[in-house]
């Protein structure tokens, strides 16, 4: 299992009228961290998308347990339980500043030939680093 937390503070263009970060927005905040993820193994969404690989996102699955508020700091803890083939699933946990636990989510992305707009397997690098975290 692979784990790794990001802190992203909840922006007014974030927010509804109630000061509640909008339902909408906590998908780029998956996007953070997942990107921080990678970016801790040394790997970028841009450089798996040089080497002609994209990974689309295929389903979404989320539960709001607490709003994060306008100008709160959240934690972000993103979770890999298995290593990936060609599809990759994430699982996230967001916490308040109070480190209580305010969201759950889940994504399923797929790695995508850019070539061929086919399925493919992740990059043999890609794969070498998340190994020592599944064995």
């Amino acid at each position: 299992m692979f784990e790794h937390t990001t802190k992203i503070r909840v922006r007014y263009g974030e927010t509804d009228q109630m000061g509640y970060m909008y339902y909408g927005n906590y998908a780029e905040f998956y996007e953070v961290g997942r990107v921080e993820m990678l970016r801790s193994l040394g790997l970028t969404y841009s450089g798996m998308e040089a080497s002609g690989i994209m990974m689309p996102v295929l389903e979404m699955k989320c539960k709001y347990l607490k709003p994060a508020l306008y100008d709160e700091e959240i934690t972000v803890k993103v979770i890999m339980d298995k290593m990936p083939g060609v599809k990759i699933h994430f699982r996230y946990e967001f916490f308040n500043e109070k480190e209580e636990l305010i969201h759950l989510a889940e994504t399923l992305l797929v790695f995508v030939n850019m070539a061929t707009s086919r399925p493919c397997l992740p990059a043999r690098d890609f794969l070498d680093k998340l190994k020592p975290f599944f064995k």
